[in-house]
């Protein structure tokens, strides 16, 4: 085997690296929950509802292939995305594979139940709409995740918050409910309970890093990233 054909060969294998490194259910799901923000391994952990010990042996791979970066404070270990490519490389990945996999469309239009709301309305109109004050957008995540970024005018109301603070909505006016992404239940949970309460409101199944991908403004809170 000539020089070069061992330098393709090793280049092929670097590509695999990365490759390798995301072929896990629960890894992609790291990856999805890093996309919101830094979090520690206890948070990874309980939000991919894993064990700490598997959600750090997960965490080695995604590191392993830089994916991933950490840093240690006192006794608990945070882990955040390497940029903003990983992000971009999970919206990518997914939505490749929602155009091939029919059973992908169809899981998510079960968990959409039916609904997207940018069927009739793209999201330059949505955020117009935001602006002028003529919607209200909410973002359901825990609040750290809408410190770290969101979706601009959009107001901070965690899933776990939402019963206990309807009377800060208005009903006169159609409410947007966005997560973490098409993946994301905490949306249409907000969705329903906010229907069974009598107001018009609507799932947003892009998240954080779909709205980036598409070139759309996000907003962070002042000293947040």
């Amino acid at each position: 085997m000539d020089a070069k054909r061992s330098i393709k060969d090793l280049l092929y294998e670097q590509v695999a690296t990365v490759s390798k490194a995301v072929a896990s259910p629960k890894r992609l799901e790291l990856i999805e929950l890093l996309c919101q923000s830094e979090k520690t391994v206890e948070t990874l952990a309980e939000q991919a509802q894993i064990s700490i010990k598997l959600a750090s042996a997960h965490l080695r791979h995604l590191k392993s292939a830089r994916l991933v970066a950490s840093r240690r404070d006192g006794k608990y270990m945070h882990y955040r995305l390497i940029d903003r490519t990983v992000a971009d490389f999970w919206v990518s990945l997914r939505e490749l594979a929602e155009e091939r996999l029919l059973e992908l469309q169809q899981g998510l239009s079960k968990l959409a139940g039916g609904e997207r709301v940018l069927d009739g309305l793209d999201r330059r109109a949505l955020l117009d709409r935001a602006r002028r004050g003529e919607i209200v957008v909410l973002d359901v995540r825990p609040e750290a995740e809408f410190r770290a970024s969101h979706l601009p005018f959009a107001r901070s109301m965690p899933l776990l918050e939402l019963r206990r603070r309807l009377n800060q909505l208005p009903r006169s006016k159609p409410i947007v409910a966005y997560c973490r992404g098409p993946f994301c239940l905490m949306a249409g949970e907000a969705v329903e309970l906010l229907r069974k309460k009598g107001f018009d409101a609507h799932r947003l199944e892009d998240g954080v890093a779909e709205w980036r991908y598409r070139g759309l403004p996000v907003e962070a809170q002042e000293g947040e990233r």
